[in-house]
């Protein structure tokens, strides 16, 4: 991916109307938004499933699927989200199934994260902090979501070491959250 993919991705988030963090209340799927960050495939191949918001202090914010077919809570403190770290960890379908294995020792049934209004390239909505790791995830709708109830959300996430923010896009989901 290109510099050109990162500026797509920016500008479109950057059209994306604010949210109340009730908005986000629900359980929530993921996907990459490719800009050539290197989190870009890995989350994925690792089994990213996505988020769960229960209420503004009471989030899940790494949803993972286990071989299992199982979606857990993943404790962020025990995940490698060092941009040092990524860049050596494989992307191949047997790095992920063996990760799985490991998913229920990483399991979490405590919230590790909050909503909070933010400022975030220079306007204020929804994001989510992380408890304990330096993330702040920033959320927008989609410009193309114009139901009542937002169905779909644009992400960015900021951490720690990252000089480009993630992209992601979240769909709200069907269900009941993890655990």
């Amino acid at each position: 991916m290109s510099r050109g993919d990162r500026d797509r991705a920016l500008e479109r988030f950057d059209a994306g109307e604010p949210l109340p963090t009730s908005a986000l209340h629900g359980r929530w799927r993921g996907s990459a938004v490719p800009t050539g960050h290197v989190l870009d495939g890995l989350l994925g191949t690792y089994g990213w499933w996505g988020k769960a918001f229960r209420s503004d202090d009471d989030v899940d914010p790494l949803l993972f699927e286990g071989r299992d077919g199982r979606v857990r809570a993943l404790e962020p403190r025990l995940l490698p989200l060092a941009a040092r770290t990524l860049g050596v960890l494989p992307r191949s379908a047997a790095a992920g199934r063996l990760a799985a294995v490991a998913h229920p020792l990483l399991a979490t049934r405590r919230p590790r994260a909050r909503l909070r209004a933010v400022e975030v390239r220079g306007r204020v909505s929804a994001a989510m902090v992380y408890d304990h790791v330096p993330v702040l995830d920033a959320f927008r709708r989609d410009p193309d979501d114009t139901g009542d109830l937002p169905r779909v959300v644009l992400g960015l996430m900021d951490c720690r070491g990252h000089a480009e923010p993630f992209c992601f896009r979240l769909e709200r989901a069907a269900g009941r959250t993890a655990g």
